[in-house]
């Protein structure tokens, strides 16, 4: 029986209740052979795939400490209607984060894993539940319901350049460091279309990536952690997406901010050093506590096309400045943020570790006020004609490029390189260097997501070593 593959046709509001119910926990690796219906065990609103739109007619169960219930060893494999349950832990952090060490679901060496129509669940630590390994191989998942429930266990997990394909997916995770979407070191190729993808835990956000990841059409909700995290030289781009993100408890004591979007580089070797980027185009993007976006230590591409953004927290839109990781000096947030036919509210803060380049175009509109503090980042401003910056306090910026009509004091004061600008004047100025600083392995290693709270791991650079 085909999975009937709801589509988001509803908002899903406030937290769930997780009650996930792990049953017929046999021998390790046992297998039973029966038709069975499971029943959604979890209450919500809105509309998505849940337990009981899939029909299962086999069981396969691991409870046996750093093994695997499902495994693609450099073959063809597809599985379909299988309820897959892993229980047992890892104590090898770095084998189960890099390698998939008991993770439920595995594939390597360049195996294609076809799976369809799986309820998968896993209760343990470092217990991920599908593991896409290794340059080659490539997971195929489809009409699928995810939840993990242990520390460090997320749901599709990407590493060492795997590919991870996703279609209609439920995925949840209540564990700290449990990334619904994730990623870690060596990175890889994730697409994920439609579906429901939700943490609960610390240090959990929607998407943690270290790698290159793609999500459309699909509802992303976090209740404690940021909805997403980039690292290094990778990228996050959502098309068409709703992402919620409430981000209300620290996994590391490295920064005192809270923020739906954030952008760094840990310096712990999970992530190689070089321009991120994220994107997004259409959809919306709501944050419930602290400020939108958050650039350290890393430079950053952000662009932002049509989203409905909508901040809840203290009214700050974006904050690029130096943090605890990377070395005093050259660790600030380097950021070329380029709006399209974009509405942007809220206060721009740049200090004086880091630089900004803000592009308003295609009729974008912009109301808020840009190191209104006097900090001292240098910021280039550039609006095309058509677009608007409305001041809602003083501002002070390095460089201006602007029609005479495209500024609207508002009553306050706009300082350029340290210059009052005139009302109804154009400008022409210079956009400033946005570059990768090498910041060394200095300051704090703690990270949002990938290891437990305790810290970070050492690295190499972010190139994967050959498994043992």
């Amino acid at each position: 029986m085909k999975a009937k593959t709801k589509l988001l046709t509803a908002l899903l509001t406030g937290s769930l209740l997780l009650a996930v119910v792990f049953s017929g926990c046999g021998q390790s690796n046992s297998t039973e052979d029966s038709t069975k219906s499971t029943s959604s065990t979890t209450e919500s609103t809105g509309s998505y795939l849940s337990r009981s739109d899939i029909t299962t007619n086999e069981t396969i169960t691991n409870s046996a400490d750093g093994e695997h219930a499902i495994e693609a060893d450099g073959t063809s494999v597809s599985y379909s209607n299988v309820e897959v349950i892993k229980t047992g832990d890892s104590d090898q952090g770095d084998e189960a984060d890099f390698y998939g060490d008991n993770a439920a679901v595995f594939a390597t060496n360049g195996a294609t894993l076809d799976l369809s129509e799986m309820i998968i669940d896993t209760d343990g630590t470092h217990a991920n539940a599908v593991f896409s390994y290794g340059e080659g191989t490539t997971v195929n998942i489809s009409d699928s319901y995810i939840e993990t429930s242990g520390n460090c266990s997320g749901g599709l997990m990407t590493t060492g350049g795997g590919t991870m394909n996703a279609t209609n997916l439920t995925v949840m995770t209540s564990g700290n460091s449990s990334a619904a979407i994730r990623s870690d070191r060596g990175g890889g190729t994730v697409n994920v279309d439609g579906g429901y993808y939700s943490t609960s835990g610390t240090g959990s956000p929607v998407i943690y990536s270290t790698a290159d990841i793609t999500v459309s059409n699909a509802l992303l909700e976090s209740s404690a952690s940021q909805g997403v995290v980039v690292e290094g030289n990778n990228s996050v781009t959502l098309n068409n997406v709703t992402l919620n993100a409430d981000n209300n408890t620290k996994n590391s004591d490295n920064s005192s901010y809270y923020q739906a979007v954030m952008i760094y580089q840990s310096m712990s070797g999970d992530a190689s050093e070089g321009l991120s980027s994220f994107t997004m185009n259409g959809g919306s993007l709501t944050n419930e506590n602290g400020e939108i976006f958050f650039v350290t230590n890393t430079a950053t591409d952000i662009s932002l096309d049509s989203v409905d953004i909508t901040n809840n927290g203290d009214n700050v839109f974006l904050r690029a400045c130096a943090a605890g990781w990377g070395s005093e000096g050259s660790n600030g947030g380097q950021v070329n943020l380029f709006a399209y036919n974009q509405k942007i509210e809220g206060d721009m803060i740049v200090d004086d570790d880091s630089a900004l380049n803000l592009y308003l175009a295609d009729s974008s509109s912009y109301e808020g006020a840009i190191n209104s503090d006097k900090s001292s980042g240098d910021i280039y401003v550039e609006i095309e004609s058509g677009s608007t910056w409305t001041l809602t306090g003083d501002s002070y910026i390095t460089s201006l490029t602007c029609d005479a009509d495209a500024i609207d004091l508002n009553g306050y004061t706009l300082y350029v390189n340290g210059v009052a600008y005139t009302s109804g004047t154009a400008s022409q100025g210079t956009a400033v260097e946005v570059a990768i600083q090498s910041s060394g392995n200095g300051g704090g290693q703690g990270m949002p997501d990938g290891e437990a709270p305790s810290g970070g791991k050492p690295g190499d650079g972010g190139t994967p070593p050959e498994k043992k």
